[in-house]
């Protein structure tokens, strides 16, 4: 438990379903006042009833709508103290398929509302003296998986998002870190799996155990708190050693 996270305002985007899930789960039971933003409705009410969070409907795709909605949450209760930029596709697709229309739309998909959603909640944590900014990566493109070129790619260029964004809030005394999951037992997960790769893929861990959502979100959760004060501008893998 981190007693800084209790009572704080934290934004989960994609929390509807598997890691963003996990996460939101987390930092409820961290007595945290949690918001969470995901297309799925089904499964976002779902999880917003078991935890006590708020859920809206959000494509992030539409960069209007969402700073708009982020404006009404803190318009409603307050600045955010933490961002989770979580939400994210990772559809397989083949590089000669790739077309033009389809890399803009895994770039907005991927990449593009992670700056955005940060930079609407940026002054509020300013006005705060403190925030912290988590962003999600992913061990895909270190391994440089086949069928995800897209993906790695926005993937890779949210490290260095990161880094950048550290350096240019970081006088603001707001936190921008990265967490690089490695393969997490989702629902979504398992449709690439039978369950002889899945062995294959423990195998090659160090830690021979198949990782979950809430190991990603211990370290999100640790991220976000006091405890993290003088952590930011890097990536931190949760891989079981797979890398």
């Amino acid at each position: 438990m981190y007693p800084s996270l209790r009572g704080k305002r934290v934004l989960v985007t994609g929390g509807g379903s598997g890691i963003g899930a996990g996460i939101v789960e987390e930092f409820a039971r961290q007595n945290a006042d949690v918001t969470f933003v995901d297309i799925l409705n089904g499964e976002s009410d779902a999880i917003a009833a078991r935890t006590g969070a708020k859920f809206s409907r959000v494509d992030l795709t539409d960069i209007g709508a969402t700073t708009q909605c982020i404006r009404r949450f803190i318009d409603a209760d307050g600045p955010f103290d933490v961002l989770v930029n979580n939400a994210a596709n990772d559809d397989r697709h083949k590089f000669d398929e790739v077309t033009e229309e389809y890399w803009n739309d895994r770039l907005n998909v991927n990449l593009k509302h992670q700056f955005f959603c940060a930079q609407a909640v940026a002054p509020g944590m300013r006005e705060k003296g403190r925030g912290s900014i988590v962003n999600m990566g992913s061990i895909s493109w270190h391994l440089a998986l086949p069928d995800l070129v897209l993906y790695q790619t926005c993937k890779a260029a949210i490290e260095g998002l990161t880094r950048a964004m550290a350096r240019e809030l970081g006088r603001d005394n707001i936190r921008v870190n990265c967490v690089v999951p490695g393969n997490i037992k989702t629902p979504r997960q398992m449709q690439w799996y039978t369950p002889e790769a899945e062995a294959e893929l423990v195998k090659a861990q160090c830690i021979q155990h198949r990782l979950e959502p809430r190991d990603v979100a211990a370290l999100v959760t640790f991220l976000a708190s006091d405890d993290a004060r003088g952590m930011t501008g890097h990536e931190y893998f949760v891989d079981a050693g797979w890398r």
